[in-house]
């Protein structure tokens, strides 16, 4: 059945199209977006779960899981399953968040039955074979180490930890160089037997197929899962209350500086304000307050911006920028006083405006090309928005007030940052932590940049 329609008001190939409800016989849900001027179909996905529903003393399972899951199925070898897809130019890929395990499927649209059927083998008899299990182990310690000695990583690392503490968000999403060779394929079974099921199933699908043919893709690739997830629950967490600064010495030519603190989640009334201010503060690249008094004027870093990353249980917001090792006081003295001098006086009108104007034409990049529209829609699923979101958004921008954007830059901004310093010259006041050798222990940072995306060839939080 079809329902609930909502109008997608966007320019170019999906202009004056609908986005509906639709529903498959065994219940699976989609949203969809019928497009028979395109050539190929764009879906993408998402089961709860996460990095958070790793073992507490095995962190990396999910994201193993992720990485293996398009690494032969049934009675095809990681090879020959990589040479049907080839053969067919079908795009499959798997990611995973803190929150959720995540893919996406392009195909031809006269390739679509083969492409379906090799996402269903994909997710119903992953082979995790011993060769191709090792093969990606490898690949995470090897990545693991590199990581130990990037500062951006380490500083990244180090504030989740900050922010945290013994909640799983604090845990390493990629593992650790401990945890990663004590992962067994046990595991990964588990993974996949727990979390990827039809109770916590998003979907968005976008391109030349008609609905009832979809319906019976979506009964044929994702019916056979558990109908329920055995999933672990989490407790929603607020970040740790700033200001709280730590050192970590590392021997590198740049000093980087990470910051954060509590931010604002998508389900409350402030966070449409909460993206005008960040916009304005430090998410705007060149003109951005951050980047004209940081790194403009006074010359202290190449880079400095600042993004808001919400979860399903918490969030922060989070920025970095490097400078020269002798300069990292005052860099860090100068983002604290941006910080602070927008959160007591708020942003100008001017500001203001531009910040809006912004946020409402930067919607219509996310709907040109049915990846990209199928991406919106399934994190508008996550999200908990309504299906007609889309033709809404422009007016939750316009209705944020000058008087909102000032209280969400004192809520943000008005107590201070937690910062994380990584490199050679310690900060004054500063909590010093030196960083273990990369045999010992490992970064592993998170990806802070909103909801992450799976890992697609080619460039859906």
């Amino acid at each position: 059945m079809l329902a609930s329609p909502g109008s997608l008001s966007a320019t170019g190939t999906h202009a004056a199209t609908k986005i509906q409800r639709l529903v498959s016989s065994c219940g699976i849900v989609a949203w969809f977006v019928q497009d028979a001027t395109a050539p190929s179909i764009a879906m993408e996905y998402a089961f709860g779960g996460g990095a958070t529903q790793d073992p507490t003393d095995k962190p990396g399972v999910g994201y193993m899981v992720s990485d293996l899951l398009d690494e032969g199925s049934g009675d095809l070898d990681s090879r020959t399953f990589h040479e049907r897809l080839d053969r067919r130019a079908i795009e499959l890929c798997f990611g995973s968040t803190r929150d959720h395990l995540r893919g996406a499927l392009r195909t031809l649209e006269s390739n679509r039955d083969e492409a379906f059927d090799l996402l269903r083998m994909a997710l119903t008899s992953p082979r995790f074979d011993a060769a191709d299990v090792e093969r990606i182990r490898a690949r995470m310690l090897a990545n693991l180490r590199r990581e130990s000695t990037d500062p951006s990583s380490v500083g990244n690392r180090k504030l989740l930890e900050v922010a945290f503490s013994d909640h799983p968000y604090a845990r390493e999403a990629r593992g650790t160089i401990e945890s990663v060779p004590k992962i067994e394929v046990a595991d990964l079974k588990a993974y996949v037997r727990r979390v990827m099921a039809k109770d916590t199933l998003k979907i968005a699908v976008v391109g030349n197929v008609d609905p009832e043919a979809l319906r019976k893709l979506l009964d044929r690739t994702f019916g056979g899962l558990p109908a329920i997830a055995e999933s672990m629950a989490v407790p929603d967490v607020v970040a740790a209350t700033p200001p709280q600064r730590v050192f970590i010495r590392l021997d590198v030519p740049q000093t980087v500086v990470t910051f954060g603190g509590p931010g604002v989640r998508r389900s409350e009334p402030d966070f449409m304000a909460a993206c005008v201010v960040n916009h304005i503060l430090g998410g705007s690249g060149l003109t951005s307050r951050l980047f004209r008094e940081v790194g403009e004027k006074r010359g202290l870093a190449y880079s400095v911006h600042e993004r808001l990353v919400w979860m399903d249980h918490s969030a922060i917001f989070v920025g970095n920028s490097d400078t020269p090792a002798d300069r990292a006081d005052e860099t860090v003295e100068q983002i604290e006083k941006q910080a602070r001098r927008i959160s007591e006086e708020g942003p100008t009108q001017q500001e203001f405006d531009d910040a809006k104007s912004y946020l409402r034409g930067s919607q219509m990049l996310t709907l040109d090309i049915p990846s990209k529209l199928a991406r919106t829609l399934l994190q508008h699923q996550l999200d908990k928005l309504p299906i007609d979101y889309v033709k809404k958004h422009n007016a939750v921008v316009d209705a944020v007030t000058l008087e909102d954007a000032k209280r969400a830059a004192q809520r943000l901004w008005g107590k201070g940052l937690l910062t994380i310093v990584v490199g050679r010259s310690p900060m004054g006041a500063a909590r010093s932590t030196t960083v273990p050798s990369a045999a010992t222990s490992s970064p592993g940072a998170e990806q802070l940049s909103g909801p992450p995306s799976p890992k697609m060839p080619a460039k859906p939080n």
